[in-house]
């Protein structure tokens, strides 16, 4: 089916299970979120498949093996495409990030390879910058200090404190487009902004883990 919008039931039930986060919870509304969140969330990222590639729905249950937090239902429905591309509904609204996550060692290394260089680290200076200008927020794992080698008064030291470099932005629940196939231009037009990032990403590093598969369990 094609998208045609979310339903203030998707946001509701996010909100029952922040106050809720039980299997009783779950089990009630399991109806629900098939049909308010995980059903919309696919036919989005149908939509989307033609220009960013075949996209995975994350679990919506938490690996809760290593965390004090024993929650077991995460409170968002997250989903990522294209190596870099992510996708998000929760209580709060709809959310849309790329870039490069939770790199492996070597990925690391690449990465500030690449910083370091002249060529490619105005590129990505340039390339933050611009989303950074149109209102994204640029975020990632970093350094308290820096790299081991890096010299204090590097002109690009910022970026090259970041273990993990993306960038973001959201909507509100109340947006009234989001309960139409508008969600649908929002989100590809948001993607088409962090493209340059994600590439930038694959070129020099390679293909980065998901937003959540890195992280989180996928």
């Amino acid at each position: 089916m094609a998208f045609a919008g979310f339903t203030e039931e998707a946001f509701e039930f996010y909100l029952g299970l922040l106050g809720d986060n039980s299997k009783a919870y779950w089990t009630a509304h399991k109806d629900v979120y098939l049909r308010a969140v995980r059903g919309p969330m696919t036919e989005l990222l149908a939509e989307l498949e033609p220009e960013f590639g075949p996209a995975k729905l994350f679990r919506p249950y938490r690996d809760v093996r290593f965390s004090k937090d024993k929650s077991p239902y995460k409170t968002h429905q997250g989903a990522h495409a294209g190596g870099g591309f992510y996708c998000q509904i929760d209580a709060d609204g709809l959310m849309v990030a790329g870039g490069m996550y939770a790199p492996e060692r070597e990925q690391l290394q690449r990465y500030r390879r690449a910083v370091h260089d002249d060529l490619a680290g105005e590129e990505l200076r340039a390339i933050v910058e611009g989303l950074r200008a149109d209102g994204f927020e640029i975020a990632g794992d970093r350094l308290r200090t820096r790299p081991r080698g890096v010299a204090a008064d590097h002109p690009r030291l910022e970026l090259l404190r970041h273990r993990s470099l993306y960038a973001h932005h959201g909507w509100p629940a109340d947006e009234p487009w989001l309960f139409t196939r508008e969600a649908v231009d929002r989100v590809r037009e948001s993607w088409r902004r962090l493209r340059p990032l994600v590439e930038w990403g694959a070129e020099h590093m390679g293909a980065p883990a998901g937003p959540e598969g890195a992280g989180g369990g996928g």
